[in-house]
């Protein structure tokens, strides 16, 4: 039989399933960080012992093994300053001529629509280090940002 009728098997057609990359450096989390990523490690265990069908199944330990690093290797970050904006900090500044608040927390625990920032982003490196009074260059422009206020979260 000519090869270009043999039958070669599906999961020689599937795209590969890459692990979730990790964010580089430091894996630094809040108390409400740290509960988040506990909290979705074990939504996923539980999933994973009720999940049915097998591509999902794969899916999901791909997931919890993504989650289970992440707890594994996360570090509780200081309570940060109490008037300098930091890991843990909130802080209200000026941009643009708009008043803006937000929290800088963990890659984990970002979500910028609502108003939490990762560390690692340009903005949070922009603000971390400066308090009430400071102005802080961005995007390239000089003292584009007015620190109006930082305190730690829920501080």
């Amino acid at each position: 039989m000519s090869v270009a009728f043999r039958r070669e098997s599906d999961e020689e057609h599937k795209e590969p399933r890459f692990e979730i990359p990790l964010p580089p450096g430091p894996n630094l989390v809040t108390p409400r960080g740290l509960g988040l990523i506990a909290a979705r490690v074990a939504e996923l265990e539980a999933e994973v012992a009720a999940v049915p069908d097998e591509a999902r199944l794969e899916e999901t330990k791909r997931d919890l093994r993504y989650w289970r690093t992440r707890l594994a290797t996360a570090v509780l970050a200081p309570r940060p300053p109490e008037d300098e904006a930091a890991f843990g900090s909130r802080v209200i500044f000026r941009l643009n001529g708009e008043t803006r608040a937000l929290d800088i927390v963990g890659d984990d625990e970002a979500d910028p629509a609502s108003g939490r920032i990762a560390f690692s982003a340009p903005l949070a490196r922009a603000l971390i280090g400066a308090g009430a009074g400071d102005f802080a260059d961005f995007a390239g422009e000089a003292d584009a940002i007015e620190i109006l206020a930082a305190a730690p979260i829920g501080g």
